[in-house]
C-alpha cells in the first residue's frame, strides 16, 4: 500500500533557501528516477517561517529501501548542513483547521 508523506525542510537561515530549493529538486527527481514514488504530482509548499513541505506518495517499501539508497543519503547529507527536518506539529500553521501555504512552483513534479 503506498503512504503520502509531508517531508519538512526548515532552512537554518533565508540565505539557503535557493540551495535547499536545488535540494528539494534532486530529492523529488532522484525518487521518480529511480521509480520510488508513484506518478502522483507532487506538491511544494512554503510556511510563513520559511519552512518547506514536500509531499509526495512512496511506493510500497519504497521509503524503508531509501534509507540504504546512496544518492538519497548524499542529498539528506547536504540538507543536513543547510536546514533541520522540522516535524508538522512545531508550525504554527499546524494549530489551525485550516491551514494556509504558499505555493512554491517550479521545483517538483
Amino acid at each position: 500500500m503506498s503512504e503520502i508523506v509531508i517531508a519538512m525542510y526548515r532552512p537554518y537561515d533565508e540565505s539557503n533557501q535557493g540551495a535547499l530549493k536545488e535540494l528539494i529538486r534532486q530529492h523529488n527527481t532522484t525518487l521518480r528516477v529511480e521509480e520510488m514514488i508513484t506518478d502522483r504530482p507532487a506538491i511544494l509548499m512554503q510556511a510563513e517561517d520559511g519552512t518547506f513541505l514536500e509531499i509526495y506518495e512512496w511506493l510500497p517499501g519504497a521509503a524503508e529501501a531509501a534509507h540504504d539508497h546512496p544518492a538519497l543519503q548524499k542529498i539528506w547529507k547536504r540538507m543536513q548542513e543547510i536546514c533541520d527536518f522540522a516535524p508538522l506539529i512545531s508550525l504554527p500553521e499546524a494549530e489551525k483547521s485550516f491551514p494556509h501555504f504558499t505555493p512554491v512552483d517550479g521545483v517538483v513534479t
